[in-house]
């Protein structure tokens, strides 16, 4: 592994509008290329990228836009479902988003003359955060500023309803633990809820605030990473309710933190987007320093390939991506 820790960007896609989230979608789709959605003030954006890196026959990186779905109002986060199918026929892209109107939307779409949407009404704050249930799809959890974190079911209809002590800022769903759900709240709690029993089953502690968001590791169910004020944390949860490891990183605080879906020492986190550039940082939890650092200019949003060691992060009418190694 290179020590050379300044990387530039690797691939660029140009967007029409300001990117304020980004998300590969982290199930198999059941086609080669990978599937990715971003989302600016009023519309998502759903399409296809192959890069060099998994076909030598790619050039670099291609990137092809499958469907643009109007949405009125700025999107601030979006989960894809586990039932979006490429291979099926017709196609079946299935994915829910936040939006600034405090609402969720659930769009179905064939790719041709079918496309729903759902509306979602409950939550009286800021979203920040949503995720599927990663197996079958039938439910999303959500998380607010309004001190709730909810799971419904594809109707809009709640199914649980757990009080938070801060804003929710983040919720995952392992598939290897698909009756646990775990919340991340602004205070420097994380806690695990059993959806069977809806009771708080194992918390975590910062002892920093603000958190601002946690990720769950997929590749170790034991791992939990998080940011909270300018650190990183984590977290063995069979060892102690307090950070194994933590690191000052980010001088502006840091914004987000996501796990790499393909390597359990591999994890980024963003700084907050700044006035003119956004920080973000590559790390190994084999390595005292950042192994890719890269900036953005005005970034949002962090999201990992399910297969490769490549994220990307959205900013003013592009999305950047960086490729590190293993």
């Amino acid at each position: 592994m290179k020590q050379d820790s300044t990387r530039n960007i690797a691939y660029t896609v140009d967007c029409e509008d300001y990117v304020h989230v980004v998300k590969f979608n982290p199930f198999d789709s059941g086609d080669a290329c990978s599937l990715i959605a971003y989302g600016g003030n009023n519309y998502v954006v759903i399409g296809t990228c192959r890069f060099q890196e998994e076909d030598a026959e790619v050039e670099g990186m291609q990137y092809k836009t499958l469907r643009t779905f109007h949405h009125g109002i700025r999107v601030d986060a979006i989960a894809w479902s586990p039932e979006t199918r490429l291979d099926a026929i017709p196609p079946q892209i299935r994915f829910c988003t936040a939006a600034s109107d405090r609402k969720l939307r659930l769009f179905t779409s064939d790719l041709q003359d079918k496309n729903e949407f759902k509306t979602f009404d409950g939550h009286s704050d800021c979203i920040n955060d949503l995720v599927f249930a990663p197996n079958e799809g039938q439910e999303v959890a959500s998380v607010s500023d309004d001190h709730t974190c909810r799971v419904w079911d594809l109707e809009g209809n709640e199914k649980a309803h757990f009080v938070l002590r801060s804003p929710g800022m983040s919720v995952c769903w392992h598939p290897e633990e698909a009756f646990k759900l775990m919340v991340a709240e602004k205070n420097g709690t994380i806690r695990f809820y059993d959806l069977i029993t809806q009771q708080a089953i194992l918390s975590l502690e910062c002892e920093q605030t603000p958190l601002m968001s946690a990720d769950w590791c997929l590749k170790n169910t034991l791992k939990i990473g998080a940011v909270a004020g300018s650190d990183w944390l984590i977290w063995d949860i069979t060892r102690s309710s307090y950070p194994q490891d933590k690191r000052p990183v980010h001088v502006d605080r840091a914004r987000l933190f996501r796990w790499s879906r393909v390597n359990e020492n591999l994890f980024a986190t963003t700084g907050y987007p700044g006035k003119t550039t956004t920080q973000l940082l590559v790390h190994h939890l084999g390595h005292p320093q950042p192994i890719l650092t890269g900036t953005a200019a005005v970034g949002s949003g962090l999201t990992w390939h399910r297969t490769l060691p490549l994220c990307a992060v959205g900013g003013d009418h592009k999305i950047f991506f960086w490729v590190t190694e293993m």
